[in-house]
């Protein structure tokens, strides 16, 4: 793999973001850059990343131009990636992000997308609240036994995609880490490779998550829904 892109949407993550920052820079060998997208100018994540950006250029920011929120954070860096493929890492520290070129070997040998996921034999989610986790677990564990997805956390955002399957797609999501499930989804219904390896994933310990769960459920059940009825439409061709 030439390059590989590193995409990390982030909000107001301020100096915690050196420590996902410095992560990467120890522990990523394939040749990457990396995107950090905020939303505007005045997040308290650029100051940050322009100091850490002065001794690695591999690094650097992009200002969300799409829509506000995650989603569009993730597809203006997507929209901006140089790379042969595109990683997708939160900017909180929950991600093992040591696992990011065994991700992206994966992408290189010919899957489409690469999953870390938490619900599979080696996987853990720790400390997440108890509905956030258990929703996830149930979706994910039903649309890898009954829809074939290809993996047991499509909800999971800690993802390699091949940059040629994503320039196949129109992406719709314009919010939050539904995206994640949108993009595995679309994965399925064009019979693309999709592998998966075990991650731990640690619910965030600094600062405290933004994620609106009760919000997001809509969002999600949208791609749920469709990659069940996909998954029959396919099974009766």
């Amino acid at each position: 793999m030439k390059l590989l892109t590193i995409v990390i949407p982030a909000y107001n993550e301020g100096a915690y973001i050196v420590k996902t920052l410095a992560r990467i820079q120890k522990s990523v060998t394939t040749s990457f850059e990396c995107i950090i997208v905020v939303d505007s100018k005045d997040d308290l994540t650029i100051p940050f990343v322009k100091k850490f950006s002065r001794f690695d250029s591999r690094f650097s920011t992009q200002i969300n131009k799409i829509q506000v929120g995650p989603a569009g954070a993730i597809r203006q860096g997507i929209k901006c990636a140089k790379g042969d493929a595109i990683a997708i890492v939160s900017g909180d520290g929950s991600d093992d992000v040591s696992q990011i070129d065994s991700l992206a070997s994966l992408v290189e040998r010919g899957v489409s997308i690469a999953v870390a996921s938490r619900y599979m034999n080696g996987g853990q989610l720790v400390g997440a609240p108890f509905l956030k986790s258990t929703l996830s677990r149930i979706a994910g564990l039903t649309l890898y036994h009954f829809a074939r997805i290809g993996t047991r956390d499509a909800t999971n955002n800690f993802k390699v995609y091949s940059t040629e399957f994503l320039s196949t797609l129109e992406i719709q999501s314009l919010h939050g880490f539904e995206i994640g499930l949108e993009l595995t989804t679309k994965a399925r219904i064009q019979k693309r490779r999709i592998a998966e390896i075990p991650t731990i994933w640690i619910e965030r310990t600094e600062n405290e998550s933004n994620f609106p769960l009760l919000k997001s459920i809509p969002r999600y059940l949208r791609w749920f829904f469709l990659a069940m009825l996909s998954s029959l439409k396919i099974k009766n061709r």
